[in-house]
């Protein structure tokens, strides 16, 4: 289980290959669309990025006033010989970010350099990603646990931590010990996981 803590960056840092950044918030605009009667709610959206490109994109879009979440790990590498841990995305390729869309703001956003799409049909079929999944996400980030890559999963036994920093979130419990377990956190848009270090007395049955 060695080798991967979620990476907190500072202030100053400089821009690395595989993005170093937490959530950014900039205020939520007014502007609605009409969809039939209704406007477009905010929601969260996934951002499809070209490889490598996640930090760019995140900078970019956090300029042009989105409210963005770029999610960070420290996995091992090993260079000429030497293992050492080094920043990556949680999510390789994808960032997210909250907005009330429109064709003109998925335009803009098909024009940030690096971006592939937003992932969807078309601007007026995109697929939010539930509140909750990205609540557990920024909560997972920022409680100093260790994160662990790992293979998406759809089913399997819900659990609910109980106690400590991470209180309420829900996942998939895939190991029990009785003092280590690994909560399985999944954005199903993307078909991706990441397993969180817990301990095994502060979990129960969801």
């Amino acid at each position: 289980m060695d080798g991967y803590d979620v990476w907190f960056p500072e202030k100053g840092r400089e821009c690395t290959e595989g993005g170093e950044a937490l959530t950014e918030t900039r205020a939520e605009g007014t502007a609605t669309v009409e969809r039939g009667r209704e406007p477009f709610p905010w929601s969260w959206y996934a951002v499809w990025t070209h490889s490598h490109c996640e930090q760019a994109v995140y900078d970019q879009l956090v300029e042009r006033g989105f409210r963005s979440f770029l999610p960070i790990i420290n996995v091992w590498s090993r260079r000429r010989g030497v293992k050492r841990l080094i920043p990556a995305p949680m999510f390789p390729s994808y960032l997210f970010l909250r907005h009330q869309m429109d064709k003109g703001t998925y335009l803009d956003l098909s024009r940030v350099k690096g971006v592939v799409r937003v992932l969807g049909e078309r601007w007026d079929r995109l697929s939010p990603i539930p509140d909750d999944e990205i609540d557990a996400i920024e909560r997972a980030a920022s409680g100093r646990r260790r994160i662990l890559p790992f293979p998406y999963m759809t089913e399997g036994q819900r659990a609910r931590i109980t106690a400590g920093p991470l209180t309420g979130v829900e996942g998939i419990l895939v190991e029990s010990r009785t003092k280590q377990g690994l909560l399985v956190l999944s954005v199903n848009l993307l078909q991706r996981s990441v397993a969180v270090v817990v301990d095994g007395t502060e979990v129960t049955p969801a």
